[in-house]
């Protein structure tokens, strides 16, 4: 039925005329092609871009905000877990920032921190994209990757089976931490300034929150 409304009269006939073409014709139209890692490396080099169900998702550049807390998470994760050079945290980990993951053909992801137990990714230093799974993987929110890091971002995560998924909101000052149970994510639990807490996976440590934030 077609609408009241000017706009959607023309589109709902559109779509109508279309279908009758389509549907009356005999002709099948091409289904549309995927897209793979290969169609990243022909976007410009400075592009940010994952692959989401086969569609290419572009993103702003992050707020300088943004890179101060990546940094650092991986300076209070990434020193004692990641530093091989004597500072007597307990290793274990490869702590990488802003790396490509395929975690299936048609879905890439780029997350702001990943990390993997050594023991199921021994050289990650060649490797574009990585194919191995992450353990660990931290997303810091923007304004406009909040819904995307928050709902598609952690389902994707969870079907591939990624182990701890840490969300960072810089406007809350807020970290909050999950836990793949029995396929859908746990909460561990929510921490802000003020609080100096040992976060699954890395609760050898203990972490002080406000650390992470610039200073308000």
């Amino acid at each position: 039925m077609d609408r009241k409304r000017g706009g959607d009269v023309i589109l709902t006939r559109r779509l109508r005329d279309s279908c009758n073409h389509s549907c009356h014709s005999g002709v099948v139209q091409p289904a549309r092609k995927l897209a793979t890692y290969e169609d990243l490396l022909a976007l410009p080099e400075e592009e940010r871009a994952e692959v989401f169900a086969g569609e290419i998702i572009t993103q702003p550049s992050p707020l300088p905000r943004h890179n101060r807390v990546t940094r650092a998470v991986g300076s209070f994760v990434g020193r004692p877990f990641d530093d091989d050079h004597g500072h007597g945290g307990p290793g274990g980990w490869w702590i990488i920032p802003d790396v490509d993951v395929r975690l299936s053909k048609h879905e890439i992801v780029r997350p702001d921190m990943a990390g993997w137990r050594r023991e199921r990714l021994a050289q990650p230093w060649e490797q574009r994209p990585i194919d191995v799974v992450p353990d660990w993987v931290c997303e810091v929110l923007s304004p406009s990757n909040a819904k995307h890091d928050r709902v598609r971002k952690a389902n994707l995560y969870a079907a591939s089976h990624v182990a701890f998924y840490w969300i960072i909101d810089v406007d809350e000052r807020i970290v909050e931490a999950f836990q793949l149970r029995d396929g859908g994510w746990f909460r561990l639990g929510g921490w802000g300034d003020g609080d100096s807490v040992a976060v699954p996976p890395f609760d050898a440590i203990t972490l002080d929150i406000g650390r992470l934030f610039p200073p308000e």
